[in-house]
């Protein structure tokens, strides 16, 4: 609504910027929490707490690990191995993945030199 008073225009603007200001250190104050937050001390605690867990956790993924190892030294396929990569959801499955093709595309790689080199002294 339209006023004419001057100074209830002037109370209406001190008003709404005061908001403003408190709105914008409520903002501030919850950014601030959220960078600073005492996270060290809590961890420690929260790391105590869930060590066997995590520790199981750890030595699950290590099994599964191994065994992903050993199917993948049975497939002689990159492509298949791709696929696989492409397929596969965490980081550590997925570095597997890439050392496996690494070690296949080098033996590729060997083979055809050794083949070049069998049909260079024939």
């Amino acid at each position: 609504e339209a006023t004419l008073d001057l100074a209830e225009r002037r109370r209406i603007r001190s008003a709404i910027r005061e908001l403003q200001r408190q709105e914008l250190e409520r903002d501030e104050e919850a950014l601030a929490s959220k960078r600073f937050r005492p996270e060290h001390g809590s961890h420690r605690q929260d790391d105590k707490e869930n060590w066997p867990q995590s520790q199981h956790l750890k030595e699950e993924q290590q099994a599964a690990l191994a065994a992903l190892s050993q199917q993948l030294e049975t497939i002689t396929s990159v492509e298949e191995l791709t696929k696989l990569l492409r397929a596969a959801g965490e980081y550590e499955e997925r570095k597997v993945i890439r050392a496996a093709i690494r070690k296949l595309r080098a033996e590729e790689i060997e083979g055809e030199a050794l083949f070049s080199c069998s049909g260079v002294a024939t």
